[in-house]
């Protein structure tokens, strides 16, 4: 069978306190030359605490080290999350004198390159977005969806116009929602029509003169985009609400498409995923919010303005909605990000725009006929397809996900967007290549096939990994998060 995988060379790798013994040690240290003391604030309940040696501890590092998947190892195919390349040059400017090591109460007058950086990037994601305004500070995408959805509740309330919902498509990011509620919002379902995208006479329907806002996933979580958007855009401004567009996805969009030109009052960017900063476990993030010019005076302080042409923070802003992060946000992300956009230039951003474009359709191609495909509408930067096929012979899209961890490779998004029952979520990024998209490819029509001709093989998954099927209902109601030694 086509397959990167093979059995890890150590299988059986024991805990430290397992292989730990009275008088080992890790480390070696001259005599005290002083009275010894006793440590102020040590934690007495750590009992039984290992004793190892200096190369049982590398060894046992290194050998869980190769047990893990990483973006070193190779693509990670999980749709909406963008889990694309960091380039290591971002890493290593991130962490220059000065930059890595600046501290945020540094008065201004020390802080004039980093403010510098910050006034550049926001000035490339204003051009990028075709916005007006912009606020670095939110630490990621969901929070960023909350201080533009504070900035729309802001702007509408000093227009003397305060509304009670919000419109959600059922093909919005899952944050959308509980966005909307914490913001003091009623949640209202838009329903998706026969292509995936907005239905519009719902629409026409629902955008009545209690609602807010419409939170416009584009391209929408099926990797659709929306091609009314305009007709959606001069709908709600007719009906007096705002159009907030959530930017998870304009990966698919920089460099060919601006939100600014084709309507959008607000949205937020995933700097983790768009420009390629550390995303998840090797956060943290960061959720910049861009605005057209009515929600400016609202924006969190403190506010990135120019003072005596050089840039500065402004604190005296009265209709501020506050502060939604500390300082002015996750710094370390806004240097990587912006150099992310200078290493590419306008080139090359509309280029990763396209590679990923044509990287997603490439496996939309490949894998039509195998696995199906719910909508037929053009695909963006990812393609959802369904196990409508292979349903009949009990196999599920979590079956199929765990059987690719054996072929070797890091699962798609299992079951979302939940509008598609047995949703596969696959995005490739521009990250991956041809022959890293035919691997994949193959893997996944081998799966196809043993789902037809050896179910079982399929629905058993994963067969190499040191541990096998895990009962995922007793994980999550009964977690065991602790070691504790047997008495």
């Amino acid at each position: 069978m086509p397959t990167r995988a093979s059995r890890h060379i150590v299988q059986n790798e024991p805990l430290l306190f397992e292989v730990s013994a009275p008088g080992k040690q890790g480390c070696q240290l001259p005599p005290l030359d002083v009275p010894p003391v006793e440590l102020a604030g040590a934690r007495p309940e750590i009992t039984d605490f290992p004793e190892v040696s200096e190369l049982e501890v590398i060894r046992h590092f290194t050998r869980l080290s190769t047990w893990n998947y990483g973006v070193d190892t190779g693509i990670y195919p999980l749709g909406s999350c963008t889990m694309k390349y960091n380039p290591r040059i971002n890493e290593l400017v991130t962490r220059l004198d000065g930059l890595g090591d600046g501290h945020p109460l540094q008065p201004e007058a020390l802080s004039r390159g980093a403010l510098r950086i910050m006034d550049l990037l926001s000035r490339y994601l204003l051009e990028i977005t075709g916005m007006d305004a912009i606020t670095l500070q939110p630490a990621a995408g969901a929070q960023g969806e909350l201080t533009g959805i504070l900035l729309v509740r802001a702007a509408l309330a000093a227009r003397g116009d305060a509304r009670r919902k919000v419109l959600i498509p059922d093909s919005a990011h899952g944050t959308n929602p509980a966005t909307a509620a914490i913001a003091g919002y009623q949640v209202e379902n838009l329903k998706s029509n026969p292509a995936g995208t907005v239905d519009m006479a719902s629409l026409e329907r629902q955008m009545t003169a209690d609602v807010a806002a419409l939170m416009l996933t584009n391209p929408n979580t099926l990797g659709i985009f929306e091609a009314d958007i305009h007709r959606i855009a001069d709908l709600v401004h007719e009906r007096g609400g705002m159009l907030y567009m959530d930017g998870a996805n304009m990966n698919a969009l920089v460099g060919r498409s601006r939100p600014g030109d084709f309507g959008v009052d607000v949205m937020h960017l995933n700097l983790h995923k768009t420009f390629s900063t550390p995303h998840g476990g090797g956060g943290p993030g960061a959720g910049p919010v861009a605005v057209k010019r009515e929600l400016e005076p609202f924006l969190p302080i403190p506010v990135l303005t120019r003072r005596n042409g050089e840039p500065a923070l402004d604190y005296d802003r009265p209709r501020s909605i506050g502060r939604v992060r500390a300082f002015y946000g996750n710094f370390g992300m806004f240097t990587r990000a912006l150099a992310y956009i200078m290493a590419n230039g306008c080139d090359g951003l509309k280029q990763t725009t396209e590679d990923a474009v044509l990287n997603a359709n490439y496996v939309r191609k490949k894998l039509e006929g195998a696995y199906a495909l719910p909508y037929a509408t053009p695909s963006m930067h990812e393609v959802v397809f369904s196990d409508a096929n292979q349903t009949a012979q009990g196999v599920r899209t979590g079956d199929v996900a765990k059987r690719l961890i054996d072929y070797g490779f890091h699962p798609y998004t299992v079951s979302f967007p939940l509008v598609v029952r047995g949703a596969m979520m696959i995005e490739p990024t521009e990250s991956a290549s041809q022959a890293e998209l035919d691997e994949f490819v193959a893997a996944m029509l081998a799966i196809a096939e043993e789902a037809k001709t050896q179910p079982e093989l399929v629905t058993g998954a994963p067969h190499t990994t040191k541990i096998g099927r895990l009962d995922e209902v007793a994980a999550a109601r009964q977690p065991h998060l602790r070691w504790q030694p047997k008495r």
